[in-house]
């Protein structure tokens, strides 16, 4: 009887990026094995059930390689005790020291994998959410202030802070819907690199679990429940920067209680002093009973800052303003976000049940000035987006195995709820202060998802997975323009399929196929005039279809090494974009986006790791228009390469180089980006056991590039009414140094 293929909604996945030895490595477990996880007390009560397992199993192995993996399994599943994945408790794992190779047959496609905590550890990073750039061919950016949300690229979109790029923290949605600044605001600035216990990416709409957002990828961060020893770091470097970190977990009564507090300041190399101020403290208490497992945590965040936003290029070569300047110092913002959590899992005879529930309340007043004195040349063209929200949300999935005609068939069913009640609003103003309203509005927006995927193992070396997934939508709207007022109603049903060959020497196949959406914010789907002209507007589609179609390969067959490649092709119906700015929706056309991505993490032995990626992308408006089908923004090539050294002693440290390519401004491509390169890097010594001190560069290059570049019309003082159409950029922070102390206790 064939076998089956990992539980894939209760096991991690593991990708080209899981690291070989002498790090463990987690087998996925097969039909056989989950049925003895199930029963794993009784076995150890009865050990002839567990030798008669072991025989049983024998005769559906295809060669000893596979019996002694399935005796390894059955053994940690009788003794190992239950480790964390993703922050969120998950199935007992066995945990051996294998080979790479051990990796086939675990995942869906060759654009997924598993980052580990030691590899997050290793990188330099200057923002919390660059932690990102551990995923292959994303990047992380920004254009304006610390405090807010980052600017994130992948796959030929420029993704803004986080449309159709879904990303967790600890089981949470970070991405925000209807949000005042942008649909599917992501602002990581509340994360902690310190507690993050792994990093998992998919690429691509072909999984049934993941909604909203996910049509170019999903990306999942977890924290640890526990710490194995406390933290206590602080750094200080040039540009005004101070952080200092507390973490530490005990036992407390039968589970365990981790803490942590963060104080950081920060003034950049700008000419007005960033002056951003932000703390972040967490409080966890977790259990593990054996088969149920449970965390509850809470969260708390809060930043204020000062925002140099993206400048015009004849501003500078004019000497307006300087390279570091800001035309509006007066720009910046203040946000916070308090968060409660709950995971849940029980493992039982009918299989795994897992869910969590989870609260947060988040507040964002943003002040930005893009275009100057464009529309109103007295006062300048300032402007603020408020958005206060109470978000909840609970999901619960089930997972288990059943025989069908012969065959094991692996299960997985859940439903996701989410509700959310938001204040936003859009206002005029100078210098923070309002002068009017342009719009504001009250939203409760609701979903729920419902979705279902089976994995069955046809062949020794075929197997496919399939699932499908529906999503309905509520948005009831309260403007304060009545005539912008309403409720819509929206759903969609997506398909998924994947089909995965091998492995042949080490090297395993895969073909992808789904659709997934992007809901549009709900302010647009009632919106029947413009806020800010008055004109006359017609409201947008709710939820956007995107179809995807990949191909590709996943490989260890060189010792120490795991790699993959993958070809892709996404279509989107439209690029429907909420504008912040102006208060209202901007349909866009059809889309088609083709790629290609090649990673590979290489590790040939205990001290060396290399880490490489490349992914190039076009990006296409389809069918005609005389404007043209290049899409702006989209970004094109995007290159990594990291280099870490460890165990040799004292030292130890890592080098990290990006390549940032080209990319369209305009429809056109009459005006485009230059490509920028960046290395950063660290080295640090352990002065003993328990204390140690790192070095950290960024920026080592010095390099006079663009974080980011637009093409639109804005006014300085003296120029014309109708303004001047330029580029605007963002520039690089320039070369700066920090120094830590990190403390074990």
């Amino acid at each position: 009887m064939p076998t089956s293929t990992p539980i894939h909604s209760a096991i991690p996945r593991l990708g080209s990026r899981w690291m070989p030895p002498p790090w463990p490595v987690r087998l996925g477990l097969r039909h056989f094995s989950l049925a003895v996880f199930c029963c794993r007390d009784e076995l150890a009560r009865n050990p002839r059930l567990f030798e008669s397992a072991i025989i049983a199993n024998h005769n559906a192995c295809r060669n000893r390689g596979h019996l002694t993996q399935t005796i390894l399994i059955l053994a940690g599943m009788l003794s190992a005790p239950a480790i964390e994945a993703a922050g969120v408790p998950t199935l007992n794992e066995v945990v051996v020291k294998g080979k790479s190779n051990n990796l086939i047959g675990s995942a869906n496609s060759a654009n997924e994998g598993t980052v580990l905590k030691q590899q997050l550890d290793q990188r330099v990073v200057y923002r919390p959410g660059e932690l990102l750039e551990t995923v292959p061919g994303l990047i992380v950016s920004q254009h304006s202030g610390e405090g807010k949300a980052n600017q994130y690229f992948a796959r030929g979109f420029n993704l803004d802070h986080g449309t159709d790029l879904r990303i967790s923290v600890d089981g949470m949605l970070v991405n925000q819907r209807t949000h005042g600044h942008g649909q599917g605001y992501a602002d990581l600035n509340f994360l902690i690199p310190e507690l993050a216990s792994g990093l998992q990416y998919q690429k691509g709409p072909y999984y049934a679990d993941q909604g909203d957002f996910s049509s170019a990828g999903a990306v999942s961060i977890g924290y640890v429940d526990k710490l194995p020893v406390g933290i206590a770091n602080y750094t200080v470097g040039n540009q005004g920067y101070m952080r200092g970190l507390v973490a530490k977990s005990k036992d407390f009564g039968p589970g365990t209680l981790l803490f942590a507090g963060e104080l950081l300041t920060k003034d950049g190399p700008w000419v007005t002093a960033e002056n951003y101020k932000k703390f972040n403290t967490v409080l966890r208490y977790s259990q593990n009973t054996g088969n149920t497992r449970f965390n509850i945590t809470a969260m708390g965040y809060g930043a204020n800052w000062n925002s140099t936003d993206q400048i015009p290029e004849r501003g500078v070569a004019s000497g307006f303003v300087p390279r570091l300047g800001a035309i509006d110092p007066s720009d910046g913002g203040e946000s916070h976000r308090f968060s409660l959590s709950s995971a849940l899992q029980h493992a039982s005879d009918y299989g795994i049940t897992k869910a969590n529930l989870y609260m947060v309340h988040s507040n964002l007043a943003l002040f930005s000035n893009f275009t100057y004195f464009l529309d109103d040349p007295v006062n300048g063209d300032q402007f603020s987006q408020l958005d206060k929200r109470f978000q909840s949300a609970f999901n619960v999935s089930h997972a288990w195995v059943n025989n069908i005609a012969g065959f094991a068939v692996e299960n997985t069913v859940g439903v996701q709820f989410q509700n959310d009640f938001i204040d936003n609003g859009l206002l005029s103003t100078k210098q923070r202060q309002t002068l009017s309203t342009t719009r504001r509005d009250h939203i409760v927006e609701n979903s729920v998802g419902l979705y279902y995927q089976n994995s069955v193992q046809w062949l020794e070396k075929f197997r496919s997975v399939t699932g499908v997934r529906s999503d309905y939508y509520w948005f009831d709207v309260k403007s304060n323009n009545s005539v912008n007022s309403g409720q819509q109603y929206d759903s969609m049903t997506n398909p998924k399929l994947s089909f995965i060959f091998g492995p042949w020497a080490k090297t395993e196949f895969y073909i992808n196929y789904g659709s997934s959406f992007h809901s549009n914010d709900a302010r647009g789907t009632t919106t029947t005039i413009d806020p800010r002209s008055g004109d006359p507007l017609k409201p947008v589609t709710p939820l956007v279809r995107s179809t995807g179609y990949e191909t590709g390969f996943r490989t260890a067959i060189l010792p120490g090494l795991q790699g993959s490649v993958a070809f892709f092709r996404l279509d989107m119906d439209s690029e429907l974009l909420f504008v912040g700015d102006a208060g209202t929706t901007e349909p866009s056309r059809p889309s088609k986006r083709e790629g290609v991505e090649v990673s590979a993490f290489y590790m040939p032995n205990n001290w060396l790791t290399v880490d490489v990626d490349y992914a190039l992308a076009k990006a296409r408006f389809t069918g005609s228009d005389p404007a043209g089908n290049y899409i702006p923004g989209a970004i094109q090539g995007v290159g990594k390469a990291a280099i870490a050294i460890d165990n040799i002693g004292p030292l130890f440290g890592s080098m990290q180089f990006r390549y940032f390519g080209k990319r369209p401004l305009t429809e056109d491509n009459s005006v485009h980006s230059d490509n920028t390169m960046t290395l950063n890097g660290q080295i640090g010594f352990k002065i003993d056991k328990k204390v140690r001190v790192i070095l950290q560069g960024f920026n080592l290059l010095n390099t006079h590039g663009h974080a980011i570049d637009y093409f639109y019309t804005s006014r300085l003082p003296g120029e014309p009414a109708a303004g001047v159409d330029d580029k605007h950029f963002h520039p690089m922070e320039t070369r700066s140094f920090r120094v830590s102390l990190i403390a074990n206790f």
